[in-house]
């Protein structure tokens, strides 16, 4: 039984953002049905926070199975900012492994970097969906304030113009050359003005702000944003201040599990200050009517979709499916038959 093998140029060839937009939803609607089996990842620490190694960087393994493909898999992830940095390589390495479930074949080795860039983005897209659009999928115009202007920077934006007519985007990111990027890079992507801010408080505005940082600073302050805004803090560690998520008016998360033990909520919940208890939905849930935001024109919402396996297994299966129909990749025989 051979195995096909995706690079990543192979990958990028065979999904659009528009594709893994869909899944991602369709995924979501999956949670929120119970199709979808997504335990809690598991993380390395390689000097990420921990002392030893000093390796500054993490890998996390995530497995999960997904009843609307019939898929199963796992994705071994993770960052890097000490040599892989130096290096010059991107933050983000990546591999994904695809099963058959009902025999336990491995059929698909492919880059999952693409993939975890492009799907994180989309999440954001479908959370907007059903928090800003009431889960409507009539095209909206939306003002985004942005942090981070990286590579996720980009996704993020490029998921949401697939469902919204971004009509401004304020950028805030600790580079200024790498907020000029951007603005340049985006500006097809954009219907509207993109505006390059000075100070972090200035990106603080829009119906929507989304944070992509790896910052370990709580540098979004609740007192900058005003109630009707949607919060996304989805970086490794916690982006906003306490008061952010203690004063939610509703706190949405895709894995409640996951959320409670890394980025945004992690250190309240070590606190006792924010549990289960505090999380009102989840974006399955959401996807699903099972639950419904409503009117929050005198709160604001925080969305933490920190990410999970679900999508990622989800995005590949079908590129997987879609490069066999196309005779794309290459094989290998882990065992002979």
């Amino acid at each position: 039984m051979s195995t096909l093998l995706l690079s990543q140029d192979q990958v990028k060839e065979l999904i659009t953002m528009k594709e893994i937009v869909e899944i991602c939803e369709k995924t979501f609607q999956g949670f929120g049905e119970g199709t979808v089996v997504n335990p809690t990842k598991v993380n390395l620490d390689l000097g990420e926070t921990a002392e030893f190694p000093p390796y500054k960087g993490f890998m996390n393994a995530m497995p999960a199975y997904i009843g609307w493909t019939d898929t199963a898999g796992i994705k071994w992830a993770g960052g890097n900012l000490g040599e892989r940095k130096r290096l010059g390589l991107p933050y983000v390495t990546s591999l994904i492994m695809l099963i058959d479930p009902k025999v336990g074949n491995f059929t698909c080795v492919l880059d999952g970097a693409f993939i975890t860039n492009m799907r994180t983005g989309a999440q954001t897209a479908v959370g907007l969906k059903y928090i800003f659009n009431g889960g409507s999928s009539e095209r909206r115009s939306i003002k985004i304030g942005l942090y981070g202007a990286g590579m996720q920077g980009h996704t993020q934006t490029l998921a949401i113009s697939q469902w919204f007519d971004i009509e401004e985007v304020r950028v805030y990111d600790v580079s200024k050359e790498a907020a000029e990027k951007y603005k340049e890079n985006m500006k097809d992507v954009v219907k509207g003005e993109i505006i390059v801010c000075d100070t972090p408080k200035e990106a603080a505005q829009g119906d929507a702000i989304v944070c992509v940082t790896q910052s370990k600073d709580k540098f979004l302050l609740d007192e900058w944003v005003k109630p009707g805004t949607v919060i996304f803090p989805m970086g490794s560690y916690q982006e906003c201040d306490d008061a952010m998520l203690l004063n939610a008016k509703k706190i949405v998360v895709d894995h409640v599990g996951q959320c409670l033990h890394r980025g945004a909520l992690a250190e309240l919940n070590e606190e006792g200050k924010i549990t289960e208890n505090s999380i009102f939905a989840t974006i399955g849930e959401l996807a699903t009517g099972k639950k419904s935001i409503g009117d929050y024109s005198d709160g604001k919402i925080v969305c933490i979709p920190i990410g999970t396996g679900a999508m990622d297994i989800a995005v590949a299966s079908v590129v997987y499916k879609k490069a066999i129909e196309q005779g794309i990749g290459g094989t290998y025989s882990f065992i002979q038959d």
